[in-house]
Parts: C-alpha cells; structure tokens; sequence
C-alpha cells in the first residue's frame, strides 16, 4: 500500500519524525525511503531540489501528489488512511479543536528551538551573545507554556485523553530539548511526557539513528 510513497529524510529533524511517526501509526509501511547527511550537505543535492525547491527535508511524495510540509503530510495521511491504524484526529469537536491549536503551536517551539541550536552547531555564526541570551530566554518561555499545557490535560496527552495528530507532530520537539540536556527535575510534565511516549513503538522505531549512536547531546540546555 505505501510502495508508490517516497521519503527522502534527515536524521534528528523534528519534520523529518513527524512524517515517519504518522507512516508508522498509519501501518505504512514499506515505503521508498532514503536517509541524507546534513552535515554533508546532502539536502541541497539534486534528488532532493527536484521534490522539494526548498532543499529542505522532509521531501515526501505519495504517487504524484508531494506533500514537503511535515504538518500537511500527516493531516493529508490521516485523512486519506482514516480507517487504518491509530485513528488520530479525536471526534469531539472541542478535542478537535485543541488538536490543531497543539500541533500547529509545535512550529513556533520548534522555530525557537532552532534559534539555540543554530548558534551552537554553528559556532562560526556571528551572533551577538544578548541574542543569544535572548534567544534562551524565549525558549525558556516557550517552555513554560508547554508544561502549563500539560498541567492542565488528561491522560498524558496533548489534545484530550487520547494520542493524537498534536503528540505526532510535537513530539520529537520535545525529544529535542531533552536530548540537549534540559533537566527533567526543572519540567517535571514534560520530562513525564517524553519518557512516556518514548517507548511508543512508532516512535522508538523511528527512533534517529544518529541519535542512537550518541544517546546523549551536548548539554546545552540543562541550565534552562
């Protein structure tokens, strides 16, 4: 069923899990798949200019339709494959509602998670250090909101008591900044939320493999 799908991705790209988390969740499997190297600037190479302009990951084609935005593609997936696998968008119309709220409000953490580990993969780039103690201090804020979400929900999820199309494309944003060293003691709901979903098994078969290979990232935000 997924053999006329195509995934051309990159390993710990937040967009990038999105779409293999959904593929996962939706039993699509045995999908056409090929793993680019950022570092080597893979992503600008010609196979993936020709279906995604940007030279950005993911690049996701199913049959001729491509579907490069990793939010499109799972609520494009979730509609086509409605009867298939984790049913993820909730029938209650208030759920619903904060679904969407949750999962498009994952772009804006994951911006400002950007911001931080630019400067530090990056270390040539001439950023003045107020920008980058600003650029902590919005993440930080950003952050609080996220654990007052999940102060306030049931059953360990984002969107209501049930796994949703939010927790798809939120997750790996929060694997990220855990991965980076934020101290679980400091954000106790998020730390509960990412132990949690972690061991879900589209998740940790999805797992990134450079992340696998080096479970642990530069500590980067444990003094958030």
């Amino acid at each position: 069923m997924a053999k006329d799908m195509t995934l051309l991705w990159g390993s710990g790209s937040p967009p990038c899990w999105r779409v293999q988390i959904i593929l996962e969740e939706k039993n699509l499997q045995g999908y056409n798949q090929k793993l680019f190297d950022f570092d080597k600037g893979e992503h600008k190479s010609k196979e993936v200019m020709d279906m995604n302009p940007r030279g950005q990951l993911p690049a996701f084609k199913v049959g001729n339709s491509v579907l490069n935005e990793s939010c499109a593609a799972c609520i494009y997936l979730e509609n086509q494959y409605k009867s298939q696998g984790t049913k993820l968008i909730p029938d209650c119309p208030a759920e619903q509602a904060l679904m969407y709220q949750r999962m498009f409000e994952g772009l804006t953490l994951n911006n400002k998670i950007e911001e931080i580990y630019y400067n530090f993969r990056y270390p040539e780039r001439e950023t003045d250090d107020s920008v980058v103690k600003r650029n902590r201090e919005v993440l930080k804020e950003e952050l609080k909101l996220w654990e007052g979400y999940l102060q306030k929900t049931s059953g360990g999820f984002l969107a209501g008591k049930s796994y949703s199309l939010a927790d798809v494309a939120v997750f790996p944003s929060i694997a990220y900044v855990f991965r980076f060293g934020l101290c679980e003691e400091r954000w106790p709901k998020l730390a509960a939320y990412y132990n949690s979903l972690r061991e879900r098994p589209s998740i940790k078969k999805t797992w990134p493999p450079t992340w696998l290979e080096t479970p642990q990232g530069p500590d980067t935000l444990k003094d958030l």
